[in-house]
């Protein structure tokens, strides 16, 4: 076997990891994207259950909050599938990296913007969504990037509950060859090119939405 086939067998589990790795983040940008905005609204208890949420999901380890997902609810009656279950674990625990990553973007927001918005009439949402938010997601690309990417490490987790992502596959391909360390070299190139890829295409996506001249203080 060459380094090309051992390749081409390990890209079988390369869609996996791609699909990983999009879901959460979308799960952890959507779920952020919620708690920083009901939190913005000033809600006391409702902050207080915000703040207690971006705690524990960032107290808890992924592998941990899998087993728990993937094992544990089926006890509870409620059988998840291993996708389900890798978005309730890994893309949960990257929301409440993403929800203080959105809420140090906010405080870049001018405030004089938001005062002369009042001024005008408008409401709280309508300030959120029209001006706060725009600004916030503006700000916020670097630390988006890199949660993202922090995703992408997380996904060989995915293994552990039967997806056939790039690990698994350089496992089972590993226990029939005995070719670990050229196999695992491989592991890292596949890893490496969908990192450079993902980097890329953010970084296409930020330039797209940046403001000509506004920059973050």
């Amino acid at each position: 076997m060459s380094f090309t086939d051992i390749l081409l067998q390990l890209f079988h589990g390369v869609s996996y990891t791609v699909l990983i790795t999009v879901t959460c983040s979308f799960t952890g940008l959507l779920v952020g994207l919620t708690v920083v905005g009901l939190r913005r609204l000033s809600i006391p208890k409702l902050r207080f259950l915000l703040d207690t949420y971006t705690y524990v999901f960032r107290a808890v380890p992924v592998l941990v909050l899998l087993f728990m997902v993937y094992f544990g609810l089926p006890m509870l009656g409620l059988k998840v599938s291993p996708i389900l279950a890798i978005n309730m674990s890994l893309g949960l625990i990257a929301s409440a990296y993403i929800a203080e990553v959105f809420r140090g973007a906010l405080d870049l927001v001018d405030g004089s913007e938001i005062i002369a918005a009042q001024s005008m009439g408008m409401t709280r949402i309508q300030i959120l969504i029209y001006i706060e938010f725009p600004q916030m997601l503006r700000f916020a690309f670097p630390g988006l990037i890199n949660e993202f990417t922090t995703v992408l490490k997380y996904s060989p987790f995915a293994y552990t509950v039967g997806i056939p992502e790039i690990t698994k596959q350089a496992m089972t391909l590993t226990a029939t060859s005995m070719r670990g360390v050229e196999i695992y070299f491989a592991v890292g190139i596949l890893y490496f090119v969908i990192y450079r890829t993902l980097l890329v295409s953010l970084h296409l996506l930020e330039r797209y939405f940046r403001v000509p001249g506004i920059v973050p203080k």
